[in-house]
């Protein structure tokens, strides 16, 4: 079972993570194709965003923008080297469409890069159910974007 904390971006294993998360997506898109947020572009009001732990170990993380009331963006969604390959993206992923669904959120959209780097976080979205849309909220027709989204239930 994961213990989830919200908005501890002073914890400094937290604080190194997005670092690490941010520098690597800004390599890995071309100039005007990078939607990675800093740290201080995940503390705004519109965002919640939550540490997985087990135990004492990071396990990784995520937010959610909100867009407006009912549609919400996946953001910075990262899992610790140590814990790659493990399906643990796919429990973090849960995580955050359960606390969507708390919040009453009825549809979640993702922006991700088109390129190989990316195709890791492709295959995760769509096997928790993701399909392609155009482009939503600010974003716009990019080749180097991909467009992804999810109604989610609320039983």
């Amino acid at each position: 079972m994961l213990k989830s904390i919200e908005g501890n971006f002073d914890n400094s294993e937290v604080n190194e993570l997005l670092t690490k998360h941010f520098i690597e997506l800004r390599a890995a898109s071309p100039e005007g194709s990078a939607h990675v947020l800093d740290i201080p572009g995940l503390r705004v009001n519109s965002i919640k965003f939550w540490s997985l732990w087990d135990d004492k170990k990071l396990i990784g993380c995520g937010a959610l923008k909100f867009i407006n009331k009912e549609h919400g963006e996946f953001k910075s969604i990262r899992i610790h080297d140590d814990f790659r390959k493990k399906g643990l993206g796919t429990e973090v992923i849960n995580h955050l469409i359960n606390e969507a669904k708390k919040l009453k959120i009825k549809r979640l959209s993702i922006e991700t890069g088109a390129g190989n780097f990316f195709i890791p976080a492709r295959k995760l979205f769509k096997k928790a159910g993701f399909t392609p849309c155009k482009p939503f909220a600010h974003y716009k027709e990019d080749v180097n974007s991909v467009y992804l989204t999810k109604l989610i239930d609320h039983i």
